[in-house]
């Protein structure tokens, strides 16, 4: 290499090695140091090093493995100082040991081997290559032994076999000198039938897979093993997958584990670019056998066509308390279920036509043998052993007309042949007074159900206090044991025992169970579309359009600066843009960018737009998965955008050769379309045929009885408002109702404050004034629109459907 070629390298292409030893000798040197160095660079007006710099360069001593000059060589690197600037500024201070540093040795490797993996039978070629004013003598090593005949620059094993697999170096001598070339691994494959009658050479060193993962089917206790294979140079690197989920410690070509979905992805990165394929993917079946006293044993295997599953968590109410556990319990159920290859669909804040129409979405998904699970954290209530979930829209009081009906969802579930229901209920559970309606849900006898409910009847869910982020009480325990390879209801005991054991919500709080499964059927079962291949595939396509990410973008700018753009879903309706400068003009002293004139629909706040760590805009969970180094912003409530999202890119910098300082503006329009769900356009008008025809109640939104009085009233039981009402007008179960809830109020069985570490969670009680309730019809004149038949029929599958005890 030239000295004029190294004199243009730039600082910040420079080997770690190098720079290392460089700032070893800036550190320790007190009088020709990093601190002189500082000087000497900041009287040159191309590189600005300002006091401040200097200031930020010297706390780097209080971290631990800190180098200030690690920081200031970074700091004059990113304004464009080359290796010869930095040699010049050497040279003026005098540090000889400094300027030896970027001095290429006498003995120098220039061609380094690279690892590779190829076809047994084909020919391997290793290449290293010195420069050195004396003669070069080249020894080639596998492992610690000698490499017979092997004393030439280029190392040939023609043809290979697979012994000849392994881990090579090469030593370099020359008359004063040696050196030893980088360790390099040879992978050998066997393959039966070579690569498509090609040598290995005509491969041009790209990656191919060669080998590809098989289907099995095993009985429990039988061994497992899936293997893939790639050849290409520098050598392929493998990463397991399993259920979409990278599996740990799983980074070799052969893999022993359990049930499941699985697939590799494959990666090969060198200095002139990086490849990344994925190998086919294939089901791991185990079948279970089932034991019948005096049977032989059944081979029982139990699957579902496909797995669904609609997460909804509101905390940012309008007109009633807000929350802080459903986002993070959303976020850990995602990652949880997408391990258990789960399509998920994850929203926060929905209103109730958003509400409607998600699940609207949810329903299309579904079909014969699949297995659907819902999950909603937020404000509830439970009449009658109906269950809603109240929107985030929802008024002060709210009734059954205003919120989501769970049972009718279900109800809707069931029509699609689903082969396992399962709804997992986080929000209190206590009565709504000021709802007198009956909803008449005639449900299916199918023996698939199973809630889940974070509380009792007539009982409230908690989250636990805290300045930070923390799980409500239901998931914090759900979560360490939703990947158990047991009966649903099975993993669901094990949480209620768990919860039982926490002291914090001991008397207060306790999981309930109602269940109407009758075979052992797992979130964990094998996914298996059998003739629903076709329908399945179209629903992944339907899922996958609400989960397309913008794909990543570079800009560039007439001045010669180049932005990069990048994305990430934190949940399905919340967008996460960070910006980067990938390179500025050497002339440039100051460069900044950042996104703005966003969507109204999304009601972006401009003050957590662009800030420099992810947590100052909101970015709590996702944090550590993103880029460092950037500039993030985050939007949330995408099912609102009704147009594609546009938005402008601006940057600013400044320029050393202005006197002024002034800074420049150039801006860039970039549109990426509807991102994630709102594809689906939430925002629309409810579907005629939507679950509101079974949701819907007495009262319409646009019709409901008046709002109650302020806030003030909201959590204090009246216990003597049973006496000021009317009980003429309320039916007998009403008045019986009312009494029962009066004795427990006096009896202290009624909670009227929180806990000293515990908030109300996902219920606002609403105890108003009585008003509400005698404008209402009773309960009694309520026609059932059901005949006897239906009605016994309708007894006996609401009596299956028994607490677990």
């Amino acid at each position: 290499m030239s000295d004029s070629l190294e004199r243009n390298t730039k600082i910040s292409q420079l080997k770690e090695p190098l720079v290392k030893k460089l700032c070893e000798v800036l550190d320790k040197s007190s009088s020709k140091g990093w601190r002189k160095l500082g000087e000497i660079v900041g009287s040159d007006r191309r590189f600005k090093v300002s006091s401040d710099d200097m200031e930020m360069c010297s706390l780097k001593v209080l971290e631990l493995e800190g180098s200030p000059s690690l920081m200031l060589l970074r700091l004059i690197g990113e304004r464009g100082c080359t290796t010869g600037h930095l040699m010049d500024y050497l040279q003026t201070l005098g540090n000889q040991d400094a300027l030896q540093c970027l001095k290429p040795p006498a003995l120098q490797i220039v061609i380094q081997p690279q690892s590779v993996a190829l076809i047994c039978g084909h020919n391997l070629r290793l290449s290293c290559h010195a420069v050195c004013k004396s003669p070069v003598q080249y020894q080639w090593f596998k492992y610690n032994q000698e490499v017979p005949n092997s004393l030439s620059p280029d190392l040939v094993i023609s043809p290979v076999h697979l012994k000849d697999a392994g881990f090579y170096i090469c030593r370099v001598n020359s008359v004063d000198a040696f050196e030893f070339s980088q360790w390099v691994q040879v992978d050998v494959l066997n393959v039966g039938v070579s690569y498509g009658g090609q040598s290995y050479q005509s491969l041009d060193g790209r990656m191919k897979v060669v080998i590809q993962p098989q289907s099995q089917r095993l009985h429990v206790g039988e061994n497992l093993q899936l293997e893939c294979g790639a050849v290409g140079r520098p050598i392929p690197r493998y990463q397991w997958h399993r259920n979409g989920v990278p599996i740990a410690n799983a980074s070799k070509r052969k893999l022993t584990d359990q049930h499941g979905r699985y697939r590799c992805e494959i990666s090969s990165s060198s200095s002139s670019n990086s490849e990344r394929m994925w190998t086919n993917e294939v089901d791991v079946i185990i079948a279970r056998v089932v034991y019948r006293s005096g049977f032989l044993p059944l081979l029982c295997l139990i699957s579902a066509t496909d797995k669904v599953a609609l997460l909804i968590g509101n905390l940012s109410y309008q007109n009633h308390p807000q929350l802080k556990a459903p986002m993070v319990d959303v976020y850990d159920l995602t990652n949880l279920l997408r391990q258990l290859n789960f399509k998920v669909v994850s929203l926060l804040d929905l209103t109730e036509s958003e509400m409607r129409n998600a699940v609207d979405e949810f329903l299309l998904l579904l079909h014969k043998g699949v297995y659907g699970l819902l999950y909603y954290a937020g404000h509830g209530y439970e009449n009658y052993g109906n269950s809603f979930m109240v929107p985030v829209d929802a008024p002060n009081p709210y009734r059954s007309a205003n919120c989501l009906c769970v049972q009718s969802i279900l109800k809707l579930m069931q029509e699609k042949e689903t082969g396992l229901n399962v709804f997992l209920l986080d929000m209190c559970r206590k009565r709504n007074i000021h709802d007198d309606s009956t909803p008449n849900i005639v449900l299916r006898v199918t023996a698939n159900i199973v809630f889940g409910y974070a509380t009792c009847q007539d009982a409230e869910a908690f989250e636990l206090s805290s300045s930070g982020f923390t799980n409500g009480v239901f998931v914090k325990f759900l979560k360490k044991r939703l990947l158990d390879d047991e009966k649903i209801t099975v993993v669901l005991d094990r949480v209620a025992e768990d919860m039982g054991q926490f002291d914090a919500t001991k008397g207060k709080q306790a999981l309930e169970i109602r269940s109407s499964l009758s075979e052992r059927r797992a979130l964990t079962d094998p996914i298996l579309p059998g003739d629903s291949a076709d329908l399945l595939h179209a629903h992944s396509r339907q899922w996958a359009k609400a989960h397309e990410l913008p794909e990543s973008m570079c800009l560039n700018f007439d001045c010669g600066a180049q932005i990069k753009l990048g994305f990430a879903a934190e949940f399905s309706n919340v967008l996460v843009i960070y910006t980067h400068i990938v390179k500025k003009p050497e002339d440039m002293s100051s460069c900044q960018a950042h996104v703005t004139d966003f969507s109204q629909d999304l009601d972006v706040d401009p003050k957590e737009m662009n800030r420099e760590t992810p947590e100052e805009t909101g970015i709590y969970l996702l944090s550590s998965c993103l880029p460092q180094h950037c500039l993030y912003t985050r939007l949330s409530s995408l099912q609102k955008l009704r147009e594609e999202l546009v938005f402008t890119v601006c940057l600013q910098g400044t320029f050393a050769s202005m006197d002024d300082d002034h800074p420049v503006h150039w801006t860039k329009s970039v549109n990426i379309g509807k991102p994630l769900i709102a594809r689906l356009d939430l925002h629309r008008a409810m579907r005629r045929n939507s679950c509101l025809q079974t949701c819907m109640m007495p009262h319409s939104p646009s019709h409901s009885p008046c709002h109650s009085p302020g806030p003030e009233h909201r959590l204090y039981p009246h216990h003597g408002s049973l006496q000021a009402q009317d009980n003429n007008r309320l039916s007998p179960q009403q008045r019986y109702l009312d009494i029962c809830e009066h004795l427990q109020g006096t009896l202290g069985g009624c909670r009227d404050s929180y806990c000293d570490h515990l908030s109300q969670r996902r219920y606002e009680p609403p105890y108003d004034s009585p008003e509400g309730l005698s404008s209402s019809p009773g309960r009694l004149s309520i026609p059932i629109e059901a005949t006897d038949d239906i009605d016994e029929l309708q007894t006996v599958f609401i009596n299956s459907l028994q607490p677990q005890l």
